[in-house]
């Protein structure tokens, strides 16, 4: 049970990182509400974990490459620790 949990949330993060990189690519024209307040809120989630990245990470002409970086970090840290999850 707890282990299917925990794997839940990280699948659940890992969306969240790729909505927010998705999100940042498609901005609206005009103010919206609902845009800003999904964009804060994933802002809020996701930066703990893509915020050391950029630290170390250059930017590769432009293009940030932390959500990557991320998503590849959890599925390697969930492969090796889910074994010892009871």
């Amino acid at each position: 049970m707890l282990r299917n949990t925990l794997d839940l949330l990280v699948k659940l993060w890992i969306w969240a990182i790729i909505i927010r990189a998705l999100m940042s690519w498609f901005r609206p024209r005009t103010y919206n509400r609902t845009y800003y307040d999904v964009s804060r809120f994933l802002h809020r989630i996701t930066e703990p974990i893509l915020e050391p990245i950029r630290r170390y990470l250059p930017m590769g002409g432009g293009i940030d490459l932390s959500p990557l970086i991320a998503i590849l970090l959890l599925q390697i840290l969930w492969s090796f620790l889910a074994p010892f999850v009871p």
